[in-house]
């Protein structure tokens, strides 16, 4: 019996100490499916409240909202509870009390609920973590760096303890998810040793993660972005993921994604092609004008006319629920697809002019040039914009909000510049990088020109504002010390300054930085090159070795950029065999995941070189192939879109003419007659005085015909056909093309020429070309690839060449009709007696 009650006792004490133990105000938080409820729990229980439910109340709080979409989000009314008050005083005076992962939710909680990052509850959990951050376990750390970004502080001595304790523990993080925050976070801060190392373990951790979570993938794109850096096996890793997930992204997600890839270039035809068909099959659900605004932006630019014409006779529905940012980027895309929606433009145009009060100087400036390109026409408001432009301008103390304001006002005519602009833009020149000089310069050249006193002189405050900027873009130059920051700010640089005023010096750098070519840089490098259309052996072939010694090393993707001056500049390095023989050789086993585009571009770049890889050949003229190049030229932007079509025929001619054991049908007949027709037919006062001169030497107008059309659609400025005696013949009719005084052009009923007339025995056609600017390198007079290309083929249908360069024409030595006379006989009948 004693033992019974001894148990029974035993027993008592037991179910008593469990209810003791039992938390009512947690099981109350935990069994809350809404944030009122919340509330009411803190409210009834404000005294009884400890440290963990104020952790708790405040992480539901904030998982309540992350669990609903962004429009329906309540913050501001939870921030306006009056039980929202009571956590943030409770949690403030029991900082103390928290661990350290409590601490990190806590604060990553109240940030995600928009607290104030100035507010003290933030600041105190801010310092109290930082005096805890060598012990925070990753995951925290990983959040804790989240919660410095949120406050901006990507810079900040503390991101720079976090960035070293990165450094020292990375090794040891296993999860994608901790990683990931954390390359974003640290990125700006990150030495380029610690930036490999990430890169490397993101791409080992991509690997094992699981990849549904597509949110690692795409922040591991952010981090590139930060850093600038294209790395193209961990971005094609990156989409791959991204694109397994695509059916369950939505229009935000795909927005950022591609934002991501604009600015590192990316341009993956899998990736459009999927963004084109997600996005449409989103149409019907984007009702609401936040997510209607993301997939309009998103989806115009890429979509055929009537989708296009059905989202802007939406956006014309929604115009009045847009708030001013969505009339913004909805303005910008406008501009994009050349919308001529006159209608959808004035009512994009009067939500703007509505909310001009609420914009913000960059936003003010991205308004006024997407109206000014888009030709919109409303003086009213361009007044309007010009007048906060100058206010904003003559404000501003960010470089970067001085030159885009300045480069915008720049845009619009007739603007009278104050004293006060001149001096803020003079402020901050100094602090500006090579290309924000240029940018500058190209605004300041279009104020001369309006400004009504430059009819006699350059006004002087001009002048000094020009000399300072020479000053400075010399001076940057002479003390730079770093090739990869250099080519950074000529990435996007052209224009008559730069050319005048820096090329020469900036060439000089770039020779003195020879040592510093690398496998990294000879990509953009050799695309500078190739824009500024300049010749340079001793970079050239820099560039080539390095390409031969590390090819390995680079990849493929890399090839067209690394080939591109070699083949437009038509310079052949002293190992020019060897350079074109590693880098087919390299690219070569991965040419099925090239884009199609830019395959197309590659091959046409080699053609122009006189190389032509047999299985580049054979891939690019399947059924397979062209059918997928159809699918993504519907995706890219109108210029890219023309420009590969040129290149696709002049591939197709290239490779008929030249490598006819290819078998490939000529199939670009309609393309070219559709260009024919579209060509300006515009001859120049040059081609009318050579053609006029080249009647006299043959003996008659009869005997010369202009603008010829030759199979595969060559035309030839001039042709006359001579015997075997060298006597020119007359043709059987003269030429049905007449040129105008004005130098029209005009085409008859059989204008197009062709060269099927069968010759006498022993003739032969000549083609005469007046060869201009273009045709040559800026800085020297060597012919470039495409001129000598085409040289090739017109050999190939029989003709015998003659090339009239520019500088040989209007040489001094050539100012007389005499001695032109006495140069064509030289170069039509020498050449082909000899």
């Amino acid at each position: 019996m004693f033992r019974v009650r001894c148990v029974t006792s035993s027993l008592r004490r037991l179910l008593h100490g469990g209810a003791v133990n039992r938390d009512p105000v947690l099981e109350q938080l935990r069994i809350c499916s809404a944030e009122d409820q919340v509330f009411d729990v803190v409210g009834k229980n404000r005294a009884k409240l400890t440290v963990n439910h104020v952790s708790k109340a405040v992480g539901m709080l904030w998982q309540f909202q992350k669990n609903k979409p962004e429009m329906l989000r309540t913050v501001e009314l939870i921030r306006s509870h009056p039980q929202f008050l009571t956590l943030r005083v409770l949690a403030e005076n029991k900082i103390a009390l928290m661990d350290d992962c409590m601490l990190v939710d806590t604060l990553y909680s109240f940030l995600r609920l928009n607290v104030d990052q100035h507010d003290s509850l933030v600041q105190q959990l801010v310092s109290e973590a930082w005096l805890r951050i060598d012990r925070l376990p990753l995951p925290s750390l990983s959040k804790f760096s989240i919660c410095l970004s949120d406050q901006h502080l990507q810079h900040s001595p503390l991101m720079g303890h976090v960035t070293r304790i990165v450094a020292q523990r990375l090794s040891s993080i296993n999860d994608a998810r901790i990683l990931t925050p954390l390359m974003i976070s640290v990125s700006y801060l990150a030495s380029p040793r610690l930036r490999d190392a990430l890169i490397g373990r993101a791409e080992h951790l991509l690997e094992t993660m699981d990849p549904l979570h597509y949110n690692n993938p795409r922040r591991v794109v952010q981090f590139l972005r930060n850093i600038k850096h294209s790395h193209r096996p961990l971005l094609e890793k990156c989409n791959k993921l991204i694109l397994r997930n695509f059916s369950r992204l939505d229009v935000e997600n795909i927005g950022v994604m591609m934002g991501l890839y604009q600015s590192l270039q990316f341009n993956n035809c899998d990736f459009r092609l999927a963004v084109k068909q997600r996005l449409t099959e989103l149409i019907d659900s984007s009702t609401d004008s936040f997510s209607f605004t993301k997939l309009f932006v998103n989806l115009a630019p890429m979509a055929s006319q009537d989708i296009r014409d059905g989202l802007e006779n939406t956006a014309l529905l929604l115009a009045d629920e847009l708030s001013a940012h969505q009339a913004l980027v909805i303005a910008e895309a406008l501009e994009e697809t050349q919308s001529r929606n006159l209608s959808l433009m004035n009512k994009i145009a009067s939500v703007i002019q509505r909310n001009l009060h609420l914009y913000k100087p960059v936003e003010v400036a991205r308004i006024t040039q997407a109206l000014f390109l888009m030709q919109y026409q409303n003086p009213e408001l361009f007044t309007k914009l010009r007048n906060i432009l100058n206010n904003f301008l003559q404000r501003s103390v960010y470089p970067y909000e001085v030159i885009l304001l300045t480069r915008v006002m720049s845009m619009l005519p007739n603007t009278r510049i104050d004293e006060g602009v001149i001096s803020r833009v003079d402020a901050v020149v100094a602090q500006c990088n090579l290309n924000d000089l240029n940018t500058v310069a190209c605004a300041v050249a279009k104020w001369v020109r309006n400004d009504p006193s430059y009819r006699h002189n350059t006004p002087s405050r001009y002048v000094r504002l020009l000399q300072t900027l020479n000053r400075c873009g010399l001076e940057r130059l002479r003390t730079a010390d770093r090739l990869d920051l250099v080519l950074e700010e000529l990435k996007y640089i052209s224009g008559e300054w730069f050319e005048e005023m820096l090329l020469e010096e900036t060439m000089a750098t770039l020779e003195r930085m020879t040592r510093q070519i690398n496998c990294t840089n000879v990509p953009e490098l050799a695309v500078f090159l190739t824009r500024i259309n300049h010749l340079c052996p001793p970079l050239m072939d820099r560039i080539a070795s390095v390409a031969i010694k590390d090819m390995d090393k680079m990849h493929h993707s890399m090839i067209y950029a690394t080939l591109l001056p070699f083949s437009v500049l038509n310079y052949d390095p002293v190992q020019a065999d060897e350079l074109y023989d590693v880098c087919i050789q390299r690219f070569i086993p991965h040419i099925s995941s090239f884009d199609p585009h830019r395959l197309v571009l590659l091959a046409y770049a080699l053609s122009v070189a006189d190389c032509f890889p047999e299985e580049m050949a054979k891939e690019i003229f399947s059924i397979d192939f062209l059918r997928k190049l159809d699918g993504q030229l519907e995706t890219l932007p109108d210029s890219l879109n023309m420009r590969t079509r040129l290149c696709l025929m002049e591939l197709n001619r290239a490779v008929c003419l030249e490598c006819p054991e290819f078998q490939v049908p000529w199939f670009h007949e309609r393309y070219c007659q559709r260009l024919q027709k579209k060509g300006n037919g515009t001859v120049s006062p040059v081609q009318q005085q050579i053609h006029k001169m080249l009647g006299e030497v043959l003996g008659g107008i009869n005997c010369v015909r202009v603008a010829v059309v030759t199979p595969y659609f060559y035309t030839i400025d001039f042709e006359c056909i001579l015997d075997k005696h060298l006597q020119p013949l007359a043709y059987s009719e003269p030429s049905t093309l007449q040129i105008s005084d004005r130098g029209q052009v005009h085409w008859g009923k059989s204008s197009v020429e062709t060269i099927s007339d069968v010759l006498p025995p022993g003739a032969q056609r000549v083609a005469v070309d007046f060869l201009d600017s273009k045709s040559f390198c800026k800085n020297t007079p060597h012919m470039k690839g495409e001129a000598l290309m085409r040289k090739r083929h017109l050999e190939i249908l029989g003709y015998r060449v003659v090339q009239i360069p520019h500088f040989e024409w209007n040489s001094m030595e050539l100012s007389t009709p005499d001695a032109w006379k006495e140069y064509l006989k030289k170069n039509i009948f020498r050449e082909l007696s000899s």
